[in-house]
């Protein structure tokens, strides 16, 4: 409290003397007795009130004694009961929970992981992947700057994410692994790896690489088997030791046929394998009469050229070929979709060409664009033509509903370059990005899709996107959802197909331990995306009969179901919408492969690498009670003590305002009883 503050307090303390004395000692009638309490009670109130009027502050501290965090994090995937460990799990579980020394000195919190990363209220140990990495970067995150020792139950096995060696030292607590299985090398053959394209051209040959792993002292012969149904496709003999513990298998497969075609691959098991679960893995290729071929028509060079191609042939149904526009004249009609990359007056044959043969289009422009010429070739749109330049970045129409669009991290992307101008489009279109300068709209769209009489047309303001890219890459350390919304769009743009109110969009096939999901998307009557209506899918396995109906959730402008919980096997689904005679049916197949089976025990140097690596330690399930001690006895993790200061106002003293009405009250009272009112 300052010397200001309680020079205040003083005088208020005078003034409320004085005038309780001048209002009962001199003015008053009342004697004896009655003019003592009186003044005490009026002084009681004025010096209350001006107490209140000054509002002096007072510090406030108190003192907490906050415990060192314990996670304990728990693997919940199917491996844990593959391996025979959910009883160790659950000993283990209990044993920390009711030690009273633990319990004492850490506050203790739990949670699982496979997929994801939660808080633990129960375990199943069914998850389809495991990703420890994910886990600890969870508990690193929310533990940062906190006393925090970490047990990790787990036997060390992941399928899914980072090296979690690698992300473990960033960790900036000691880890603990609790070892679930053995160190014990079987002798065992498996296929480590199986890989091929998902879509294959009708009598093409597509490739298949199979990589095969050996764990043994003692050579071994087998022999590897592709069969198709009852056909065998491909055989091979193979031979291991040692010293030559993998192969690696190339060949090709005849496409002979259109549709999903299903194979099984298998390594011959030896006589004394443990697990012959891996051995074996069902793969499939979807065999099409035709690609999707798109034309890209452009004078220069650019990256973004590059990146286009990328993206686009990340599907092998597509191909790309590039042409300068005096060669693309007589090839137009043997595409499905025309990208004119930033045309000048040189393209001038290329447009008239195009409207004659009413081709789809997706012009691309930036600062190499000579809009003047670009105005009078096309109808569909026109810029104000300047000699000036900005950099614009994307913002995503969340309400677009021509199709389903991902935000992808638009408007953290890299801006673009563009001519400085108005951009207007004088027919019917729905704008996908707009653009934006400082984080503020200008009124144009970056990217917009029109269609006219069954001709569809899109216009790209804007050069650079190569960096959207490559940023993409950076934050989730894949090209896919850059890659995938340039497929959408090159889908769109490339069909000439009647729209429908109903929208369904799924793959052919899926493995099992990948997502499943189905999208789709519902317009009302006037084709505007309907983000009210109720979706719902029924699956019916075509094996069992059995029959189940999901709802589909609303995301943003589509709708979408997750299949995770079926089973392997082939499936007919039909999408309905609630109170509407709309339907959309197809098929699909999920193919069986448990990742979680192909383990025989754990990664016990791994997780003794990670536990050194963070000054942790490693135990296995069996050894609880060392575990327990070790973090009991450890003098690094002590109780922290806390304290807060408060600075609190008179006026939040409620106990204040309660006197002063209490005084009043008192003085009315007095005065009441004896008349004086």
């Amino acid at each position: 409290m300052s010397p200001e503050t309680i020079l205040y307090m003083f005088l208020a303390g005078v003034v409320s003397i004085a005038l309780a004395v001048f209002m009962y000692g001199y003015r008053s009638k009342q004697t004896g007795s009655l003019r003592w309490v009186f003044g005490i009670l009026r002084f009681i109130t004025l010096f209350s009130i001006l107490l209140l009027i000054i509002n002096p502050k007072f510090k406030s501290e108190t003192y907490t004694i906050e415990k060192p965090k314990l996670p304990v994090l728990i693997d919940n995937s199917a491996s844990i009961g593959e391996l025979g460990q959910t009883k160790n799990v659950s000993a283990l579980l209990q044993k920390l929970k009711e030690n009273n020394g633990l319990n004492d000195k850490f506050d203790v919190s739990y949670y699982s992981f496979g997929n994801d990363f939660r808080e633990s209220d129960s375990l199943s140990f069914d998850e389809k992947n495991t990703n420890i990495s994910k886990a600890l970067t969870s508990a690193n995150e929310l533990f940062k700057n906190r006393t925090a020792p970490t047990i990790v139950i787990t036997d060390g096995n992941q399928t899914l994410g980072n090296d979690y060696e690698f992300s473990s030292a960033t960790f900036k607590n000691p880890i603990y692994p609790v070892i679930l299985g053995d160190s014990i090398q079987y002798t065992d053959l498996k296929i480590a790896q199986l890989n091929t394209n998902r879509y294959a051209f009708l009598k093409n040959q597509f490739p298949v690489e199979v990589i095969l792993n050996y764990s043994g002292t003692e050579p071994v012969n087998s022999e590897f088997v592709v069969t198709q149904g009852a056909a065998t496709v491909y055989r091979t003999n193979v031979s291991f030791s040692e010293n030559e513990t993998s192969k690696t298998l190339n060949f090709t497969l005849n496409a002979s046929s259109v549709g999903l075609q299903k194979y099984s691959a298998q390594i011959l098991p030896l006589a004394d394998e443990k697990n012959k679960t891996n051995n074996s893995k069902q793969f499939a290729v979807e065999v099409i009469d035709q690609a999707t071929n798109v034309l890209v028509v452009s004078k220069i060079t650019h990256p973004d050229l590059g990146a286009l191609t990328k993206a686009i042939t990340s599907n092998e149904r597509r191909t790309v070929t590039f042409k300068k526009p005096a060669e693309a004249m007589s090839v137009l009609n043997d595409f499905q979709l025309v990208i004119l990359y930033q045309p000048d007056r040189s393209f001038a044959s290329v447009f008239a060409e195009i409207q004659k043969l009413n081709k789809n289009t997706w012009t691309i422009s930036g600062l190499q664009t000579d809009w003047y010429f670009l105005n009078g070739a096309q109808d569909n749109f026109n810029k104000e033509a300047s000699n000036a330049s900005e950099d614009v970045q994307a913002e995503l129409n969340s309400n677009y509903g021509t199709f389903a669009v991902e935000d992808i991290g638009f408007d953290d992307f890299p801006p673009l370059h563009t001519e400085f101008g108005a951009l207007t489009i004088s027919v019917p279109n729905e704008a996908m990005l707009a653009q934006t300068v400082s984080g503020i709209e200008n009124g144009n769209p970056m990217l917009a899709t029109m269609e006219v009489n069954g001709k569809r047309d899109a216009i790209w303001d804007g050069e650079g996107f190569w960096r959207w890219r490559a940023r993409s890459f950076l934050e989730t350390e894949s090209f896919q959802s850059f890659d995938d919304f340039i497929g959408n769009l090159v889908q769109y743009l490339a069909s000439n197909k009647r729209r429908s109110r109903l929208e369904v969009s799924s793959e052919t096939f899926y493995y099992n331990n990948n997502p499943i999901k189905i999208s789709a998307q519902y317009f009302d009557k006037n084709y505007v995306f309907d983000n009210r209506a109720s979706l719902n899918i029924s699956v019916k396995n075509t094996e069992t009969e059995k029959q189940t109906v999901f709802p589909m959730l609303l995301r943003n402008n589509y709708y979408e179901v997750d299949l995770n919980s079926l089973s392997a096997g082939e499936y007919n689904y039909t999408v309905s919408v609630a109170n509407e005679a709309v339907s959309s049916s197809g098929n699909f197949t999920i193919l069986d492969f448990n990742v979680e089976q192909q383990f025989l025990n754990a990664d016990v140097s791994k997780l003794r690498r990670v536990a050194q690596n963070t000054n942790g330690k490693a135990f296995f399930a069996t050894e609880g009670d060392l575990l327990i001690n070790a973090l009991v006895e450890n003098t690094n993790f002590q109780n922290i003590e806390k304290s807060e200061q408060k600075v609190v106002p008179l006026v939040d003293w409620k106990y204040l305002l309660a006197l002063i009405v209490l005084a009043l009250a008192a003085e009315w009272f007095i005065r009441k009883y004896n008349g004086l009112v």
